[in-house]
């Protein structure tokens, strides 16, 4: 019967276009032809792209498309204008996995794959406005990707350039760049190919230009350090890299080569991403990832000069050039160490060993040469990871060169080890042993001085201190430090190195320009070609969009894992008709050469959200006034920074770093290039937890499917398989694990109401839960009593009366809107869905069932059980959906009533409190506190062993 109610509601609303959300204007109405009502607020509620995956959907993928569900139902029956849609993101390596194996091409499977999870969205009862919906891999998507890399490849950053929002900095076309060289308003930049210095642009020939101009572009080519990764065959972001210098998929090594690639500056924004964070209502852990990714930091710039090894004079012939973050420590840099890769390591390195040197800094080498070889060579061996590992033992060698400490005079040995790292900072760093452990530990290892200028704490035992505290040794005939707080000490000793030319205040950053290019087949072509000067041209829009050939084979070139020598061999190169291609771009026919790279899969997600306000628009990648509308600053009343964007982007916290940050950056660079008016995408974020389930494993670690283990008290493990023992363990739910349950599974057995209440009552929508299967069904219990409340079930007639309800009645009801409804909006869906089971059990006691109580508890439950509810509201005697509907609003009359604060306990420790009726019933106490979010918290996933209730003052959760 469920199913029956479901799928006849399901063909109803996409008959009459229910979910159709309603542009201001343009070809998209609501299901009547309208467009949207100036009265109405607009709401844009939307999930993370999902991947179509060929397995299909599990029950853990859903939980967040139904929260969004819920919440879009719940605003339209608020009145507001809802905006609710899904796309998919289609590219990928999955795909192209599956094509190598199986030579089938990626699209065909991948539109298979889409088919597969839009009909069980479809039958979960999803609201979306289906002609918004669209696929990364369609071509007109593609052609808007490939459009918004050249607008980001035409344009450049003016850090002075002011923003329409009174910000300084700013993405400008390149066109204006040109205009400006071409005046003199700005000089031509030197340090280029092929560009003399204090040349003017007048003088440049064209290929001069076109140099000056690529060293601008936020989109570039360069010969850059990547991070190659030979067992994908593919180059990797830093954001795909793991803490453990292996890729995030596959769980290959990773190496650094030098190698030529596009790259996005998004290090041009790195304050701006870090800034506006505070302009958002996102949740604070992923702010906190955001800006430690961006890693800004404040010190200053120092200059250590060098003296050439030998010379008597002691003129300086070069400079080591440091950041640190602690100049008022500049008095304890008893040493230096570089990166066995900098540039100064080899240039200066004298012959033989200076008096002095100590056996220890040698490496047993009899030349400062030698072991500065030696060293380079064993530290390129080494991961990133494996350098900066905490505890190992401190390596390295003297270069046999000194340089001197600014502020004393001191001379400071230079050394070189491998913790230092050459892509982060200068390079280079200034040693201060006492406040830092790392340089402690090398101290110790080399002996070296060792000088405290930051005061520990009295009975301070231990050796590096890295707190706060007071200087001291720290003073020279010009300027004390001594005495100052760590704040002072810094201002006092920064502004003292600016005056003498040795140093300046900065700000570095760990964020690096994003690597763009991908070896891979199933990705968005470059919208570039080459021509004889190997320098990069943009097609027209005409050109656009520019397909993927066909290609004997979609696999990348993969090596040896650890094969840190070989290089990239795309797919794409594999078509010499694609990759030559003659084209008149102006200068007649000419034979140019396309880039064999392809976009990373994050191209199609960084604007996927703007798609939706117009997926079939066609002359301009989105009309400004349905962006203003749906996210411009000030149409959402709790916009109170002006900022705009998404009024709620539901999705995981693992894409905290790399979608959300990259998305970021590309609506950054359209805000600056007027596309759109919003300064962030998503103006409120919210991360949904995980359904996670027991996995089992036989003998040998493999995983076994979970639906065909038994309890076993046989074995010491307690479950078997097949007759062998299995070992449980606890994680999300998935494929590899073999512990999925898909949806399908449940709609058969349950419906897809009893699905979806069931997952919106687990828990608190931002925690993770366990899943058991035996316990849907209090959600189907639920629905069958909702059911029974309004209609016989042996005679399917009205069980209603339309006599006005008790007092108490009114009142129960009353507190339930008003408790569902703050609920709702803080979406705590899982204790909105007990008040309305309370309610419902409440009318399940009378004799018949009060119309005025019944109609207002069916409507609050149309947005988690829609198909019943709207079965229920037709049978109630009205011929129009509830989807637009009002949602009930309390009667504050009814409000007013005696109330006791309820104490919610886990094993006995107060976990919770709740306001509750002073005559409330043993039941609606258990519902309450097992919905309770610091509850839920403390049991952790465990079952429920009892509930002891003493009402109305008390509940104690007992676990199992």
């Amino acid at each position: 019967m469920a199913e029956q109610i479901e799928l006849r509601w399901q063909d109803r609303w996409e008959e009459r276009g229910t979910f159709f959300a309603a542009n201001p204007s343009g070809p998209l109405t609501d299901g009547q032809g309208r467009h949207a009502d100036p009265q109405s607020r607009p709401y844009f509620v939307m999930d993370m792209f999902p991947y179509p995956s060929g397995a299909g959907l599990h029950v853990g993928h859903p939980l967040g498309y139904i929260a969004t569900d819920v919440v879009a139902r719940y605003r339209k029956m608020l009145g507001d204008n809802v905006l609710h849609a899904l796309g998919y993101d289609a590219f990928g390596l999955p795909a192209e996995q599956y094509a190598v194996q199986t030579g089938t091409h990626p699209r065909l499977t991948t539109e298979a794959n889409i088919e597969i999870m839009a009909r069980q969205l479809r039958r979960l009862g999803m609201g979306y406005d289906q002609r918004r919906t669209f696929a990364t891999i369609d071509p007109d998507y593609v052609r808007w990707t490939q459009w918004i890399f050249l607008q980001i490849f035409e344009a450049w950053y003016d850090a002075d350039a002011i923003r329409p929002d009174g910000g300084r900095g700013r993405a400008r076309p390149v066109s204006e760049l040109v205009e400006e060289y071409a005046t003199g308003a700005r000089p031509v930049p030197t340090g280029i190919e092929g560009v003399p210095e204090g040349v003017a642009w007048a003088d440049l020939d064209d290929v001069a230009r076109r140099r000056v101009l690529d060293q601008q572009r936020l989109a570039y080519v360069s010969e850059t350090p990547v991070n190659w990764c030979p067992g994908l065959g593919t180059v990797l972001a830093n954001e795909e890299v793991t803490s453990d210098g292996r890729s995030e998929r596959g769980n290959f090594p990773v190496f650094k080569r030098t190698l030529r690639q596009w790259n996005m500056r998004i290090t041009a924004y790195a304050d701006r991403l870090a800034d506006d964070l505070d302009l958002i209502d996102w949740p604070h852990k992923v702010t906190a990832m955001q800006r430690n990714w961006i890693g800004r930091s404040e010190g200053a710039q120092v200059r250590f000069p060098v003296s050439a090894p030998g010379d008597a004079s002691g003129a300086p012939v070069a400079e080591i050039e440091v950041f640190t973050t602690r100049p008022d420590t500049l008095f304890g840099a008893t040493f230096m160490v570089l990166a066995p890769e900098h540039e100064l390591v080899g240039e200066l390195v004298p012959q033989a060993w200076p008096e002095g040197t100590k056996d220890a800094w040698t490496g047993g080498h009899a030349t400062p040469a030698e072991a500065v070889e030696a060293y380079r060579a064993e530290a390129a061996a080494k991961t990133e990871i494996e350098r900066q590992s905490e505890g190992r033992e401190k390596t390295g060698v003297f270069t046999g060169i000194y340089a001197t400490n600014p502020v004393n005079g001191a001379p400071v040995p230079v050394f070189i080890a491998d913790y230092v790292l050459a892509g982060y900072g200068t390079g280079a760093i200034m040693a201060v042993p006492a406040q830092d452990v790392r340089d402690w530990e090398f101290a110790t290892r080399f002996e070296l001085p060792i000088i405290r200028t930051v005061q520990p704490p009295e009975g301070f035992e231990g050796d590096a201190y890295t707190g706060d505290g007071v200087a001291i040794n720290s003073a020279n005939d010009e300027v004390s430090l001594d005495g100052l707080g760590v704040a002072e000490a810094k201002r006092v000793i920064t502004e003292w190195l600016e005056r003498k030319g040795l140093g300046t205040g900065a700000t570095t950053y760990r964020l690096r320009d994003w690597l763009f290019s991908r070896q891979r087949y199933w990705g968005e072509p470059f919208p570039i070609v080459y021509d004889e000067n190997d320098l990069p041209i943009a097609l027209p829009d005409s050109a656009l969009p520019v397909d993927l050939p066909e290609v004997p084979d979609y696999s990348p070139r993969t090596f040896a894992p650890d094969d840190a020598e070989s290089s990239p061999e795309a797919p794409l190169g594999r078509n010499e008709d694609w990759v030559n291609v003659t084209l008149d771009l102006g200068d007649g026919p000419k034979t140019y050469r396309r880039d064999t790279n392809t976009m990373p899969n994050w191209a199609g997600s960084c604007w996927y959200y703007l798609h939706y306000l117009d997926a079939h628009q066609r002359d301009q990648v989105i009309d400004p006034a349905l962006e203003s509308y749906w996210m411009g600053p000030g149409h959402n009343p709790a916009d109170t920074h002006g900022a705009g964007g998404v009024d709620l982007y539901v999705g995981g916290v693992e894409h905290a770093v790399l979608h959300l940050l990259y998305a970021r950056f590309w609506h950054k660079v359209l805000y600056d290039l007027g596309h759109v008016a919003s300064v962030e995408p998503f103006r409120k974020l919210f991360n949904q937890g995980y359904i996670q389930a027991d996995a089992y494993q036989d003998a040998r670690g493999v995983y076994v499917p979970a639906a065909e283990v038994v309890a076993d008290e046989s074995v010491p493990s307690g479950f078997s398989w097949n007759g062998e023992e299995v070992f449980r363990e606890y994680g999300k739910m998935g494929k590899s694990l073999k512990n999925a349950v898909t949806p399908d599974e449940l709609y058969a057995e349950y419906g897809a109401d009893t699905l979806r209440v069931y997952e919106m009552s687990m828990g608190p929508l931002d925690l993770s839960r366990p899943w058991e299967t035996r316990a849907v069904v209090g959600a189907q219990r639920f629905l069958q009593r909702l059911w029974r409340n309004a209609v016989d079930e042996s005679t399917g007639e009205l069980v209603v009366t339309d006599e006005a309800p008790s007092e108490e009645t009114l009142r129960v009801l009353h507190r339930t809107i008003a408790d569902v409804t703050a609920d709702m909006e803080a979406m705590r869906l899982n204790t909105a869905i007990a008040k309305l089971i309370v309610l419902n059990n409440h009318l399940t006691t009378l004799p018949r069932t009060p119309r005025a109580a019944i109609e207002p508890l069916v409507l609050m439950t149309a947005p988690v059980a829609p198909h019943l509810a709207e079965e229920l509201w037709s049978r109630l005697g009205h011929s129009e959906s509830l989807a637009a509907e009002p949602f009930p609003v309390a009667d504050e009359a009814y409000l007013v009533e005696d109330t006791v604060t309820c104490v919610l306990q886990v094993q006995g420790k107060v976990r919770g409190r709740a306001e509750v009726p002073a005559d409330v019933t043993e039941d609606a106490l258990r519902e309450i506190a097992l919905a309770d979010a610091g509850v839920q918290r403390a049991l952790d996933g465990r079952a429920v062993r009892t509930v002891i209730v003493r009402a109305p003052k008390l509940v104690n959760v007992v676990p199992a």
